[in-house]
């Protein structure tokens, strides 16, 4: 499960929402409209909660229906907006849209709202939301967060002398060195792929392990051009200078096959593997993603694939429609049975320590790995231009893979090409 791809057209549709969405008036019809992510899983999930909730007397009646396929859920949204037809509530919002929906005025500050802090206080979820902040406003709040973390074949590092998980360049070198046959078998992915959302499952990640979770753009200027951005950097070129890396490995798993020793992995592969891979899934153990000095005590941070639920200001039924927000947050029985549908950590601070979670990660132990990261996992930066910055990130990694460009220049020039976008 990746983050939805957000087209370029979004822009133009951003115009059309501010020009027919804001102003439009809606009906109060007889029930909550709520849109939510295309995927069998989340569909089965909230089945069961709807169906809950509307058997209650008195509360009003919740339907639900699956994003419009479009070419992704933002555009879908962004349609719904220009042309006033957008839900009361609506799931799968990652941080970036969060940031253009927020920009746009379109969406409710929950800490507003009554019971707001005392549902976050109980969810224990104080850390998780400081990454979900615009303008110190709180317009979504994240359903799941799904730490990345690096996947290793524990059987075939074995065979290679490698008794421990690698978690340092150093170590990381000497595997590759070891392992490497170029165009055949590698031992670490540490590109994804081409894309621009590929940047969150190699740089970003990277990036926030090696800077303790900095953000990569803040207060609308790119940052990453710092200590930690160049060893970042400094890294991936040295692995593919010396032919210890590969590019693209396409649509083919390369962890199943053995071209693979380690590769960013997020927990909705946990799945995948249980149905199609069970035998590999029993070699799988966690670590954290390396950076230059390796593991410590510390917990090392890194990306989160997070997304989260938000509520239109043009929805006339926003106190029904909190209602149950709350309800649903507050109802610890349905994180659980999110977790059993999808694999995802709920965004919740106390996965590991809750009661009500030790049975299933008693018996889910790769789940467990990935939910004590969540408290260090930080979603993209609150930017309405990721796609930009991330396709300059593409940018800059492809000059150091496929040129002889410094890895200084090549940072620079993606930092300025970013800060010109943002207006600095």
């Amino acid at each position: 499960m990746r983050l939805s791809n957000v087209k370029v057209t979004i822009a133009g549709l951003f115009s059309l929402a501010l020009v027919a969405g804001c102003g439009s008036e809606k009906e109060e019809s007889a029930s909550l409209k709520m849109w939510v992510a295309p995927n069998a899983a989340q569909e089965v999930f909230w089945t069961a909660v709807t169906s809950e909730w509307n058997s209650i007397p008195g509360n009003k009646p919740v339907e639900f229906t699956t994003i419009p396929a479009t070419g992704s859920s933002e555009e879908a949204v962004m349609s719904a907006l220009a042309s006033g037809t957008e839900p009361d509530i609506t799931t799968n919002i990652f941080s970036g849209f969060a940031a253009q929906l927020h920009g746009l005025n379109q969406i409710v500050d929950f800490s507003k709202l009554e019971g707001y802090s005392e549902l976050i206080e109980q969810r224990q979820m104080h850390n998780i939301m400081t990454s979900w902040d615009y303008d110190g406003a709180k317009p979504v709040i994240p359903i799941y967060v799904n730490p990345v973390m690096y996947w290793w074949r524990t059987d075939i590092l074995k065979e290679n002398g490698f008794d421990k998980i690698p978690t340092s360049y150093d170590e990381i070198y000497a595997l590759s060195e070891k392992f490497t046959i170029p165009n055949k078998q590698y031992a670490v992915q540490v590109a994804a792929g081409k894309n621009w959302w590929d940047r969150w499952f190699d740089f970003v990640t990277f990036y926030y392990a090696q800077s303790d979770g900095m953000q990569y753009v803040e207060n609308n200027q790119a940052t990453y051009n710092n200590e930690a951005g160049l060893e970042v950097l400094g890294f991936i070129d040295k692995m593919f200078a010396n032919k210890w890396a590969n590019y693209d490995f396409g649509a083919n798993d390369p962890l199943t096959t053995g071209e693979l020793i380690g590769a960013v992995r997020g927990p909705w592969d946990i799945s995948r593997y249980e149905q199609q891979h069970p035998e590999i899934l029993k070699t799988i153990k966690l670590g954290p993603i390396p950076t230059k000095d390796g593991a410590s005590d510390k917990k090392t941070a890194t990306f989160a694939d997070s997304k989260g639920l938000v509520l239109f200001k043009s929805s006339e039924m926003q106190d029904d429609a909190w209602k149950f927000i709350n309800w649903v947050y507050s109802n610890p029985k349905f994180d659980l049975e999110w977790i059993k549908a999808t694999s995802q950590p709920p965004a919740r601070g106390d996965l590991t320590s809750n009661p009500i979670f030790s049975d299933y990660y008693k018996n889910n132990p790769l789940a467990k790995g990935f939910a004590e990261y969540v408290d260090v996992a930080i979603p993209s930066a609150s930017t309405s231009e990721t796609v930009a910055v991330q396709r300059s990130m593409t940018q800059m990694l492809e000059r150091l893979i496929f040129t002889d460009s410094e890895i200084k220049n090549s940072v620079d020039t993606s930092v300025e090409e970013v800060n010109k976008l943002l207006g600095k």
